[in-house]
């Protein structure tokens, strides 16, 4: 099991980012969470077998249809115990 902690950039608000996220997570079982932020880019914390995390974070490099995605930071997070993948409020 693996932590990661995702910063988005690009245009990825206003184009259904964290609800194509959240379906992408339930497909491959990941949990955690996913929020967007002030500054225009969207966060997630993602946990799962690396397998699935890293196709995750693969997938995450396009987004959905209407995104452009700039690029994606992935650091290491804490571990943690999540229910399942959540949308968080902007922070």
């Amino acid at each position: 099991m693996i932590h990661r902690h995702l910063s988005i950039t690009g245009r990825v608000q206003g184009v259904f980012y964290r609800a194509w996220m959240g379906e992408q997570a339930a497909a491959l079982g990941i949990t955690g969470w996913v929020r967007n932020r002030a500054d225009g880019s969207v966060e997630a914390v993602v946990a799962g077998p690396a397998e699935q995390v890293e196709a995750l974070i693969a997938r995450a490099q396009d987004g959905p249809p209407s995104a452009h995605v700039a690029g994606v930071e992935v650091r290491e997070a804490p571990a943690q115990a999540y229910p399942g993948f959540e949308k968080r409020p902007t922070a």
